[in-house]
């Protein structure tokens, strides 16, 4: 299941990917099918549990050919286009990209020992074919970084990493755009990572049941067609279950929750020369099973 949000006449509403690419309004197939479960929105249907979700089969199964749009008709927006509190993020976790950015900066090689966290606030998120921002007043070292999302599903703290999977609602695709200037001058990771639509997302969450294995999910990235990073989620240095028991140490994680992962090897500045991003630039990423988000670059 490919949930989405889209823009309606009447406002935001949370959708359904069907084959070949229709969408299914959620909200107007349960009126018409008389299913009283709030699929309104993204967030209400994680939030409804499964119960939502036996909803949502029941009407994929059968889908009302009023509620259904033609592939291609509607414009999808980041599938959570307003998360309830900042994308919590994972920092330096590919054992590559840990090298290459002490290689850049001509330091001595460390690899975290824990999962280093940091977040991008709600007002950077953006959706697909969305433009993403570049103000050369406020930066001129603009980067991209590919990442697997982690949509939480059941709200739980002290999560143990056995029990990490049965939180998980779905996957989505993540670009972590960063301002390295900004990050180098202030000294800590947030603001540099914080610009308005920096943070990319989408285009849909797969729910978790249609992901074969997300410790084997291949992960690239392009820029106007140059391929500029590529690896797989087995390379994480910290998985995904020891990164939700980590971060849920005494802090609550909440259904609808985002974890970007982290990224691996190949982002710009680490390139020799630096290569940053500027106008015109297409980002293209791509996760396995997943599917794959396209932003363009556009100064302001």
């Amino acid at each position: 299941m490919k949930f989405v949000t889209f823009a309606g006449t009447d406002g935001n509403r949370a959708g359904l990917v069907l084959d070949g690419g229709a969408v299914l309004d959620l909200a107007a197939a349960a009126t018409a099918a008389g299913i009283a479960a709030d699929l309104g929105s993204v967030l209400a249907i994680i939030a409804g549990g499964d119960t939502a979700l036996a909803a949502v089969k029941k009407l994929a199964a059968e889908p009302p050919a009023s509620a259904v749009h033609p592939a291609g008709s509607v414009k999808l927006l980041a599938p959570i286009p307003r998360p309830l509190k900042n994308v919590f993020c994972v920092g330096r976790n590919y054992l590559d990209h840990v090298k290459e950015g002490h290689n850049a900066s001509g330091t001595e090689v460390k690899v975290p020992v824990v999962p280093q966290f940091f977040s991008k606030p709600p007002t950077a998120v953006t959706g697909p074919d969305s433009d993403v921002r570049l103000d050369p007043k406020v930066t001129s070292k603009m980067d991209y970084e590919v990442e697997l999302g982690v949509v939480i599903g059941t709200t739980g703290r002290d999560i143990k990493a056995e029990d990490a999977y049965a939180h998980i609602f779905g996957y989505t695709i993540i670009n972590d755009v960063t301002a390295r200037d900004l990050q180098r001058r202030h000294e800590q990771w947030h603001k540099g990572k914080s610009l308005d639509t920096s943070c990319p997302m989408g285009p849909w969450i797969v729910h978790k049941s249609a992901i074969s294995d997300p410790t084997k999910l291949e992960l690239s990235l392009t820029v106007n067609g140059e391929q500029r990073q590529h690896a797989t989620t087995a390379q994480m240095i910290f998985d995904i279950p020891t990164i939700i028991a980590s971060l849920s140490a005494g802090l609550t994680l909440e259904a609808g929750d985002i974890i970007a992962t982290g990224t691996p090897s190949g982002v710009g500045y680490a390139m020799d020369p630096p290569h940053f991003l500027k106008g015109g630039d297409e980002m293209v990423l791509t996760i396995a099973e997943i599917g794959t988000l396209r932003n363009r670059i556009v100064e302001v």
